[in-house]
This record gives C-alpha cells, sequence and structure tokens, in this order.
C-alpha cells in the first residue's frame, strides 16, 4: 500500500489574519482560496511541497455539529485546545526568530525535551497550536 498525507484540516475564525499567519510569518504558500455561502476554505502549504497542504476552515462549514457544538469549538480555539499541527524545520533557531520577529503568539521558546526533541510553539491567528520541532 502506497498511502501519503495530502490535506489536514484546521479551523480559522478569520481568514484574512490566518492567511498573513500562514503566508508571512510561516512562509507557505496560498494555493486555493475559496468562497461558498459567506465562508471559505483557503489551502496553504510549504513550498516546495507541493503534494502537502493545510485546508484552513471556518469551523461553521459542518452542518452535522450543533449551534452549541460549534460555539464550543470557537471557545476551544481560543483557548489554544481545539486543533494543532506538528512541522519541522532543519534550524529552529532561525523558524522561532523569524516567527517572532512576525509577531507569533509565542507560546514558548525553542527547548530541549525530555523525550528527545528540540521544539518551540507558536498560535496562530484562531488559537491553534503550532508546533515547529526541529530536524536533525
Amino acid at each position: 500500500m502506497d498511502i501519503t498525507i495530502h490535506s489536514s484540516f484546521l479551523p480559522h475564525t478569520d481568514p484574512d489574519a490566518s492567511v498573513a499567519f500562514y503566508r508571512d510569518a510561516l512562509g507557505f504558500e496560498v494555493r486555493d482560496d475559496v468562497e461558498y455561502e459567506g465562508m471559505r476554505w483557503v489551502t496553504v502549504g510549504p513550498a516546495g511541497q507541493p503534494g502537502i497542504s493545510i485546508v484552513l476552515e471556518p469551523p461553521a462549514a459542518d452542518p452535522g455539529i450543533t449551534d452549541d457544538e460549534r460555539d464550543l469549538i470557537v471557545e476551544m480555539m481560543a483557548k489554544g485546545t481545539y486543533a494543532g499541527i506538528l512541522l519541522a524545520t532543519p534550524d529552529l533557531d532561525v523558524a522561532f526568530a523569524e516567527l517572532q520577529s512576525a509577531g507569533a503568539e509565542i507560546v514558548q521558546e525553542p527547548i530541549d525535551q525530555g523525550y528527545g526533541v528540540r521544539d518551540c510553539a507558536v498560535r496562530d491567528p484562531a488559537g491553534n497550536m503550532i508546533r515547529i520541532q526541529e530536524v536533525r
């Protein structure tokens, strides 16, 4: 079997702020930007990796959830406890410095973890936890 990761979904509360973060702070490409029924889905991904994308979606997009569930999702997003993603870089200090200078919300500065990785954490404008691990 030959299976790869193609897309992962993260919710957003402000598509313009999300685009600015993923494009300007992380350096991702904007690959698609679709509006439908007053909502926007924005697909971004790392330059040079066209087969891997993150789809930034509105939390209201799923018709199978109730209004109370939507409210809970937005509340969890604001606290940074709803969704997240793990990214990787060969030079964590450079990536962290660029994110810091871009005004990203810092959750954790680069640190050597006791379980053998070196990483940092920031939050995107929707509150999603973005952990970045150094690949050695």
